[in-house]
């Protein structure tokens, strides 16, 4: 039989996911999946999962988890203290938690997201190929709240034996590289300097949907209006504040705001772990 894990604490934000569901934007449907994707592929390495088995996402709070049967799991990503039935657990490695005990995954000492991988991956039923919840869309699990049972899949393979890896820290600074465009035609080439050149910040705001920046304002040169039209992942929206904004996985398929610039999927991880007000540096790629 498959375990569950009963939910003890939520905490600010827990959510279920996987490397999203690609290719579906022509139907208004978002990416979605793991804001720090290399997080939660070397959790599950660590537990022998697929590389992209659905894990468990908390923002800045952790969560707490009693499983009705004995689990592994590894709690990476962000750095936090991690207890089973208040015992000192180690992080960023396996750890057997037994049948009805609490596995807690502490506040971020560090960054922003913690994973919570487990043996035999967290088995929600997919949509469209994915497991993933979908903040924007409603797709997938809704977060978890106190009292949810969260099933849990078979182990397809053991543990490995040497299970132990680096892990990278969050970032003291965000540094970004852009492409250009598609619009950067409507702004003045001292706005597209200024993008590349002056100091932003993290804005408390931000979430997955998007990252918003503090900083100064890129001036427009087109007063008019875009009608809606595709947005991509990494795309570096200007509102009418004239502070840039980076779509990250949960961004809407279309807008009409003007994208100065596209940032490359991979360098979209280190966003996730960004807190606010941390500096953020946009470099031409």
């Amino acid at each position: 039989m498959t375990a569950g894990l009963t939910v003890a604490r939520s905490g600010a934000l827990t959510t279920v996911q996987d490397a999203g569901r690609p290719g579906h934007a022509h139907l208004g449907v978002p990416r979605s999946g793991a804001l720090d994707a290399p997080a939660m592929r070397l959790a599950n390495r660590l537990l022998g999962n697929d590389p992209d088995a659905a894990v468990l996402e908390t923002t800045l709070t952790g969560c707490a988890l009693r499983p009705d049967r004995d689990v592994t799991v590894v709690v990476g990503g962000a750095p936090c203290p991690v207890t089973v039935d208040g015992g000192p657990a180690a992080w960023g490695t396996p750890v057997r938690v037994p049948a009805g005990s609490v596995l807690d995954v502490g506040a971020a000492t560090a960054g922003v997201r913690s994973y919570v991988a487990v043996a035999g991956g967290v088995a929600a039923e997919p949509i469209l190929g994915s497991r993933s919840t979908d903040l924007l869309s409603g797709l997938g699990p809704a977060p978890l709240r106190d009292g949810d049972t969260v099933p849990v899949g078979s182990p397809r393979r053991p543990v490995p034996a040497s299970a132990a890896a680096p892990w990278p820290g969050p970032p003291a600074e965000l540094v970004l590289p852009v492409r250009l465009g598609p619009r950067a035609d409507w702004f003045s080439p001292a706005a597209l300097r200024t993008l590349t050149s002056a100091a932003y910040r993290v804005s408390p705001h931000s979430n997955r949907i998007g990252l918003r920046t503090e900083g100064p304002p890129l001036q427009r040169t087109s007063t008019g209006e875009l009608p809606s039209e595709g947005m991509v992942l990494g795309a570096v929206q200007v509102p009418p504040d004239g502070r840039p904004v980076i779509f990250l996985h949960d961004h809407p398929t279309t807008g009409g705001y003007p994208v100065v610039a596209v940032v490359p999927e991979p360098a979209l991880a280190a966003a996730a772990q960004a807190t606010a007000g941390t500096p953020v540096r946009f470099t031409l790629a």
